[in-house]
């Protein structure tokens, strides 16, 4: 969905009705938001995020890659994993959505906001929601994986929310040798702290990864943070 104004336009429009009608900014935001076709403004400014990101990650990934997509909720870092997805089937690749958070159902429905109705390429996007997923459920999943094939794990946190699951850091190993072995990439969606204070710096980085649980954070290779219609893609070693 395109704008009517750069996100920036936006922004100084609600702050001037803000001030106008004397109204929180936050009102004054969601405004603006559904004026564009949006129901919130975090939803346009995750839209816009996304397609920022997008733009050219698939080529700036290689076979191997471990991905790391972070953003504080609702800034965008599910429909980026989502969108990423759909750009490695169009590019004829397979594509995997790993889920411990959404039902099928619901994933569809975030595919639809980027996609539209259903097409071809999304149908052909594969989403496993079981509660079983774990780096070796995950590794039987893609068994028969080509060189190329992306999948996106949601996500990096609740891993090994189950006892019976490895630790963390384990899973995190296993997953970087599989995939440097079978040329798969993985991405990994991921929370950032509560401590992050975009006042402080406009986006996060890799000190505000939230890990309630250990897992050494060089293993991921490439990274990508979100925040309020911003993006940043780097790599890391």
């Amino acid at each position: 969905m395109k704008l009517s104004a750069p996100i920036y336009q936006l922004k100084r429009r609600a702050k001037l009705m803000a001030r106008d009608k004397k109204i929180p900014l936050h009102t004054a935001l969601d405004r603006i938001a559904r004026d564009e076709g949006f129901a919130r403004w975090s939803l346009l400014s995750a839209r816009v995020a996304t397609g920022m990101a997008t733009s050219d990650m698939l080529s700036r990934l290689s076979d191997g890659d471990l991905l790391l997509l972070g953003a504080r909720p609702g800034h965008g870092k599910t429909l980026l994993g989502l969108q990423l997805l759909l750009d490695a089937v169009r590019d004829g690749r397979r594509g995997v959505f790993f889920t411990l958070e959404y039902t099928e159902q619901e994933t569809r429905e975030r595919i639809r906001a980027l996609e539209g109705e259903t097409s071809a390429i999304s149908a052909a996007l594969e989403i496993a929601t079981s509660d079983d997923i774990c780096a070796d459920y995950i590794i039987r999943y893609l068994g028969d994986a080509s060189r190329g094939t992306v999948a996106v794990i949601d996500y990096l946190q609740i891993l090994d929310q189950q006892r019976n699951k490895p630790e963390l850091s384990e899973q995190i190993g296993t997953l970087q040798e599989f995939a440097r072995k079978t040329g798969t990439i993985l991405a990994f969606i991921s929370q950032i702290d509560r401590s992050y204070d975009p006042e402080t710096s406009p986006l996060p980085d890799m000190k505000d990864i939230r890990l309630p649980n250990r897992v050494d954070l060089g293993f991921f290779s490439k990274a990508c943070f979100l925040h309020e219609g911003k993006a940043q893609f780097r790599a890391l070693t």
